[in-house]
């Protein structure tokens, strides 16, 4: 099953959006790479391995982020990682992790996640 990765520069959000996907889709891998080692506001790089590592499975690793130095802190650890399997979506942060998990649990591959996320981003909510 692919896992999934929450990149948040709140520890809080990351966990809060971790229990609200776990409701949904309850069997799926989540991950939360939220905040800082000390607890505090911003993004870790280590925090960020981490959460892949803690998922990641034959299947692969989507990573989403909340915004701004999230994505360019995943995109440095996705570059030295260098892992077809583990991607970085351009998606809304809540809706992202919804559609991730519940298509992880049902047995989506990572591209056609990774695909749905993208159709995710360009959906208006109004």
């Amino acid at each position: 099953m692919v896992g999934t990765v929450l990149v948040s520069h709140s520890p809080a959000l990351a966990e809060a959006l971790a229990d609200y996907v776990k409701m949904m889709a309850p069997t799926a891998p989540v991950a939360c790479a939220g905040g800082l080692e000390d607890g505090s506001f911003g993004t870790s790089y280590e925090a960020i391995e981490t959460a892949i590592d803690t998922v990641d499975g034959p299947d692969g690793v989507v990573v989403i982020v909340d915004m701004g130095s999230a994505a360019l802190t995943a995109k440095m650890v996705l570059e030295d990682r260098d892992d077809a399997r583990v991607r970085l979506a351009d998606c809304p942060f809540v809706e992202g992790a919804v559609e991730a998990t519940v298509r992880a649990q049902a047995g989506a591959g990572l591209d056609d996640i990774v695909a749905a996320l993208a159709e995710v981003a360009a959906k208006s909510k109004v």
